[in-house]
């Protein structure tokens, strides 16, 4: 068994963005010479999650209006409160919010591998999801088989 790690670093520029990371996941499983396994797609960011949908630009509007509705960004988020505490570090960001959305969407998604090929469905990308823009994200993909 091998496995394959690779780093991917994306920059986002509003406050919620679907970013398509598929290509530079496809990438890391061609160099991997992985035929048969999975990958693993993993963001280390409480921020920012991984989502696997289709990369159509009014289903993505939808999804960004759906996280909008489901947690506001002018509701009352104890988490803010911190920031008069100063308990913790902060880097000045009243972000609850973001850090609510991140509950909904999580952060991975795990695809198989067939012949060195994802098995992604025809219509299926994969999203780099970010709640708290802008900002860097480092994005960790680990390709594990044979």
């Amino acid at each position: 068994m091998k496995i394959h790690k690779k780093t991917i670093e994306q920059e986002s520029r509003s406050q919620i963005e679907f970013i398509d990371i598929t290509h530079e996941v496809d990438e890391a499983v061609k160099e991997s010479k992985i035929q048969n396994g999975q990958v693993l797609v993993f963001s280390g960011h409480t921020t920012a999650g991984i989502t696997i949908n289709e990369n159509e630009s009014l289903l993505l509007q939808d999804f960004q209006r759906l996280l909008y509705r489901l947690v506001p960004i002018d509701e009352r988020y104890s988490h803010d409160l911190f920031e008069l505490k100063r308990t913790t570090r902060s880097d000045g960001r009243s972000n609850g919010h973001s850090h609510c959305k991140n509950l909904l969407i999580g952060v991975s998604e795990t695809v198989p591998v067939e012949n060195g090929k994802m098995l992604l469905g025809s219509l299926q990308k994969i999203f780099l999801v970010e709640m708290d823009g802008g900002r860097k994200r480092k994005v960790i993909v680990q390709i594990i088989g044979e």
